[in-house]
């Protein structure tokens, strides 16, 4: 199988066409550009680009396989598009190869055809609404990387992708993850990002689909990716993931720290591809206490659950010569950890001041934590009993 999905979600030739076919069973059609001829099986799948097929090549071709999808649109930007991606990441490993683009003349209409390779289990939405395979947190990890590795390449250049939905993932030989579909692919002038205008509303962010932010960025196709990795994890994708189900998901703490940075707060999310890529490939130092001579003149933070009432060490630090935040931010140099909440994000590590404390490390901010006797030592006053 081979669901479009351009602008709308894809819709499978099981349900009930909305279109009139644009290619017909048994058609031949050929590309005046490689000479090939294909012979149309069987629809696929459509949606807002038009309509994918299964095909099959005709002749011979030491580049195209015999089994290929043409997907097929009576429109020219997408296909434009399309074409200018395929050839831009040609070759590349994660990436669904584009073989073929060729106009097309079916009773004096033009259309638009792109022959590329076949993901033999269909898009991910597909695959895990059919599918009992579960991958290991290593293999998950692994994938979703690669699928990183595409956007990296696009974000260099100042390229948003904006649609990084399952029905654009494609499970191919192997079980190897792949994406596909760069109708709405768009390149920023700035890093102030695009006016967002098309976008599938199932991994679109909400604050985009609130309009509280006016630019689609970086960080939203990051959002899109932890949309991926959420489902991936929850073995479902008919649902958006949202951050209180982070807590319960089967794998470590630090995926867990991944997934609900990616869809948690704007500011705080991964900034590039690079940067998820590299947080799933290194995991950040653990949370030790360090050591700390006075508190005169700090900036202090506390999180977790204290033996006294919160109230009471704030007065503590105040007396003891420290400026008191309500939050860890760039200004803050020491933070108090008490006991983890049970209901803490994502894991004993993974509450949302603990995460703010290692994304700011990552920035270069140099924050000592230490533990609540240490916190007393300091304050001259005994721990309470």
């Amino acid at each position: 199988m081979y669901p479009t999905s351009a602008l709308t979600r894809g819709r499978s030739a099981a349900g009930a066409s909305r279109f009139l076919p644009l290619l017909a069973h048994g058609q031949t059609i050929a590309s005046a550009d490689t000479g090939l001829a294909y012979r149309i099986e069987r629809l696929l799948g459509e949606g807002g680009f038009g309509q994918a097929y299964l095909a099959r090549r005709l002749g011979r071709s030491g580049v195209v396989p015999s089994t290929v999808c043409i997907k097929v649109s009576a429109r020219i930007d997408g296909w434009v598009r399309e074409a200018y991606f395929g050839q831009l990441l040609d070759g590349h490993p994660r990436a669904v190869r584009v073989y073929d683009r060729f106009p097309l003349i079916v009773d004096g209409r033009t259309l638009y055809c792109l022959t590329l390779e076949y993901a033999r289990y269909g898009d991910l939405s597909a695959f895990l609404a059919r599918s009992d395979r579960r991958w290991t947190e290593a293999t998950t990890r692994r994938e979703i990387a690669g699928l990183l590795e595409v956007l990296a390449k696009l974000h260099r250049g100042q390229t948003l992708h904006r649609d990084l939905t399952p029905m654009n993932v494609f499970v191919c030989d192997h079980y190897t993850l792949k994406l596909g579909d760069f109708g709405i692919v768009r390149q920023q002038s700035d890093r102030r990002g695009i006016t967002a205008h098309t976008m599938n509303t199932l991994t679109a962010p909400s604050d985009i689909l609130a309009r509280a932010v006016p630019k689609w960025q970086a960080r939203d196709d990051v959002y899109q990716v932890g949309q991926l990795l959420g489902m991936l994890l929850k073995g479902d994708a008919r649902t958006r993931v949202r951050p209180h189900e982070v807590r319960g998901m089967a794998c470590t703490d630090h995926l867990k720290e991944i997934v609900y940075r990616c869809i948690g707060e704007r500011r705080k999310r991964y900034e590039s591809a690079d940067e998820m890529i590299a947080a799933l490939r290194h995991p950040p130092p653990v949370l030790r206490a360090g050591v700390l001579r006075s508190l005169k003149g700090v900036h202090l933070a506390f999180t977790g659950i204290l033996s006294v009432k919160r109230r009471d060490a704030i007065r503590a630090a105040r007396r003891a010569g420290a400026v008191v935040h309500g939050a860890p931010s760039a200004k803050t140099s020491v933070v108090v950890r008490g006991r983890p909440n049970p209901l803490q994000a994502a894991g004993r590590d993974g509450g949302i001041k603990l995460m703010e404390i290692k994304r700011l490390r990552e920035k270069g901010h140099r924050i000592t934590l230490l533990n609540e006797p240490q916190f007393w030592r300091l304050a001259d006053r005994r721990a309470p009993r």
